[in-house]
């Protein structure tokens, strides 16, 4: 059955957005790292512009979307903001976003530095989700969904495109899950191709639940990388594209991703939040066992990291 995402779409937005955004490196371990007997492809993405790979999706919806006066409207933990901000303050376009009280004050700050209006309010992304659609409901701005959109979807998944153009083959990608844009548009473009393992921190388990409820439902949220990976609901888009493109789904304790965090640092000085780490954890703690011989791509998301949090972990 056809997907509402397709590969071609997701080449299109590769193509559409190439000149904004960077072609992220990747770095490459021989036989060994992590424990694991067969190679590990890390993809860079935390090096991204805005520090995560949601700056894909941002453009992909500026540049296909007619903007009004009012510029364009967001909810965000943090990321998705500072992507939508910086996307905004590049192409021109005026942003507000709107942002929980959980999210770290590094994220705020970029929102701020790119150059959009930052409201803080409610304790958890669901109210600044409610906050910022009333805005868009008052003046008639743009709302650019963290993850359950198609322009959002096909953007996120460019990054699988661009590993493909210039990684090397691979059995099986770990992606940190949030809300599942990103693992949504690299299954959309790599299902039947590609095995595709969603990570997730056990505190904040919104894609696993939708696969096991079979449909989307609210989950409770109370992780270490909740302010990225900190959905309630995957929303019906979401859900659809993953329960045919996304192989499994693992879990992750948060002291595995407090470990990921310290082991990129002490071996690559590699700075990455908790849910740019997650995706490793899977690797390092067992949560996701290769097979022996096993190509597997780790996808390290993002780099909005409080240093002093960081300091205080490694």
């Amino acid at each position: 059955m056809p997907l509402p995402v397709l590969p071609n779409d997701v080449r299109a937005a590769h193509a559409r957005i190439a000149a904004h955004v960077r072609r992220t490196p990747v770095l490459n371990l021989r036989p060994g790292a992590f424990g694991h007997d067969g190679p590990v492809s890390l993809k860079l993405e935390f090096l991204q512009h805005a520090g995560s790979f949601k700056t894909r999706g941002a453009f992909n919806t500026l540049l296909t979307n007619p903007i009004p006066k009012a510029g364009v409207a967001a909810a965000s933990g943090g990321n998705h903001g500072a992507a939508v901000a910086y996307a905004a303050m590049t192409l021109g376009v005026p942003a507000r976003i709107f942002v929980p009280e959980i999210s770290s004050p590094a994220k705020i700050e970029a929102i701020r530095r790119f150059g959009a209006d930052v409201v803080v309010g409610g304790p958890r992304y669901a109210h600044a989700l409610v906050a910022c659609s009333a805005h868009v409901a008052r003046t008639g701005a743009l709302a650019i969904h963290a993850y359950d959109a198609l322009d959002t979807i096909t953007g996120q998944g460019s990054v699988a495109v661009e590993w493909d153009e210039r990684g090397p083959p691979l059995d099986t990608v770990l992606v940190a899950v949030g809300g599942g844009g990103l693992i949504s548009g690299m299954g959309a473009y790599w299902r039947g191709q590609v095995k595709l393992v969603g990570v997730e921190p056990a505190g904040s388990r919104a894609l696993d639940a939708a696969l096991e409820a079979g449909g989307p439902v609210d989950v409770e949220v109370y992780s270490i990388a909740a302010d990225s990976l900190g959905a309630r609901n995957v929303g019906p888009l979401v859900h659809e594209i993953c329960r045919a493109a996304v192989n499994r789904v693992v879990l992750v304790e948060d002291p595995a991703i407090v470990q990921a965090q310290r082991l990129l640092w002490r071996d690559f000085r590699i700075a990455v939040e908790p849910g740019g780490a997650a995706a490793l954890a899977a690797l390092i703690s067992g949560a996701y066992r290769p097979a022996s011989g096993e190509r597997v791509g780790v996808l390290l998301c993002g780099a909005n990291v409080d240093l002093a949090r960081l300091a205080e972990i490694v």
